[in-house]
């Protein structure tokens, strides 16, 4: 069994939050323990897969290793009861794309894989420029001082996700709030008790009253888009049909409640990681600036970098072996993206932030059948972003100390404040 004290910090929000901490305990899990059972009190036993290798290896084989069977997301003991007696036995509090298997899985993507096609999104690119140039505008005429997080990275990617599903801008302050309670649900900062929370029945009642009104929001979209289709994923979701018929109303909303959240909420971590990395890292800035072709290794360091997807759970289906050990059928293991990510069997000085870093296989966006959706719009909206900023952006520096979120499973910086020269 893993220690302890590596089990306990691998699963602490408060050690995401710090950074070092985590990265400490798995890169000693990589060198001494890189795939053993973990068992910190409260939780059911579990694997940490902490290699590169390994997490790809989980994440081929989606027939032997599922998403739906357990939680997806790491929970205690106390929280599974609690959502099982919520749901029906169902361990999930939603069913989108993370908590299926297929066939289901691959039904529902196919359903609005089309709109997240690298050539379809050619169509969206002039538009993602001009909200890109309005942020960059902003910027320039706060005085030369802003939280690049709160200012920046957190509402561009914002209105662009709200624009692709179709919510109207007026709406966007309550679906940022919504998100942040949601991935914030362990953050006294952002969720919507205020407090630390420690109880397990408190933790799951936040985040279902969350999800309750983000399907409240929903489902009357949902019921405006059928009487009024328009060219949205709302229209795509609440039109849709599988096997002829059309989605249930728990996948229904579990589909717009991903695109919202996860569809912005990464590609604002990544955006105010990147920019943060940079503002220490200044000779990285100057390489980007006086060579623009290197915003697509940015991209891809930054990503590695922040990697905002911090676990997801897998269960064997069958008895298995993986790296010499034997897996048994109904086995949990925890597949730690951020660890993969720092993997010295795959990344050179993987603690150093490096734009030309090629080739950079990180695995933020998982892999598989199960690879994130929206990662050509995430790309496409930070490489807008960096071309529209760095024409004008001069130099700029840390203005305080930058804060992450506390979680353990999808988490960012929270505030990067910053001064700056523009042009």
């Amino acid at each position: 069994m893993i220690p302890d004290e590596i089990a306990s910090t691998i699963i602490s929000p408060w050690a995401y939050s710090d950074g070092k901490k985590v990265d400490d305990a798995f890169t000693w899990l990589r060198r001494e323990m890189p795939l053993e059972q973990a068992q910190p009190e409260g939780f059911d036993p579990f694997w940490v897969v902490t290699r590169h290798a390994d997490i790809l290896e989980v994440e081929r084989q989606n027939d032997l290793f599922h998403n739906g069977d357990r939680s997806a997301v790491l929970t205690t003991i106390e929280a599974d009861k609690q959502v099982r007696a919520m749901m029906g036995g169902s361990p999930h509090l939603v069913r989108s794309l993370v908590q299926m298997d297929n066939p289901d899985h691959f039904n529902y993507r196919k359903l609005t894989q089309g709109a997240f096609l690298p050539q379809n999104l050619k169509a969206l690119e002039a538009r993602i420029r001009e909200i890109a140039r309005a942020a960059v505008n902003r910027m320039a005429e706060m005085g030369g001082r802003c939280d690049f997080a709160r200012d920046v990275a957190f509402l561009y990617p914002l209105h662009v996700v709200m624009e692709v599903i179709g919510v109207p801008e007026s709406d966007e302050p309550r679906m940022l709030k919504l998100t942040q309670e949601l991935f914030g649900s362990q953050d006294p900062d952002l969720n919507r008790s205020g407090a630390e929370v420690t109880d397990a029945k408190a933790g799951v009642d936040t985040v279902q009253s969350v999800v309750l009104d983000f399907m409240t929001y929903f489902n009357a979209m949902t019921d405006d888009r059928r009487a009024n289709p328009r060219n949205d994923l709302a229209s795509i979701i609440a039109n849709g049909k599988i096997n002829g018929e059309p989605l249930g109303y728990l996948e229904a909303m579990s589909y717009y409640i991903i695109a919202a959240t996860a569809g912005h909420d990464t590609t604002s971590s990544t955006t105010a990681g990147a920019f943060w990395a940079l503002a220490e890292n200044p000779e990285q800035f100057r390489k980007v600036k006086e060579n623009p072709a290197l915003i697509a290794g940015l991209i891809e360091e930054s990503i590695r970098w922040v990697t905002p997807v911090k676990h997801f759970m897998r269960t064997a289906t069958a008895d298995a072996e993986l790296a010499g050990k034997k897996i048994a059928k109904g086995d949990w293991l925890m597949l730690s993206y951020p660890s993969g990510n720092r993997d010295e069997a795959v990344f050179k000085d993987p603690f150093k932030f490096d734009v030309t870093r090629s080739p950079n296989k990180h695995v933020a966006f998982g892999y598989g059948a199960h690879i994130c959706l929206g990662q050509h719009l995430a790309r496409m909206e930070m490489r807008v972003l960096w071309e529209e900023l760095f024409a004008r952006l001069e130099s700029f520096e840390l203005d305080g100390e930058p804060k992450s979120m506390v979680a353990n499973f999808v988490c960012g910086p929270k505030a990067v404040p910053v001064r700056y020269k523009m042009n």
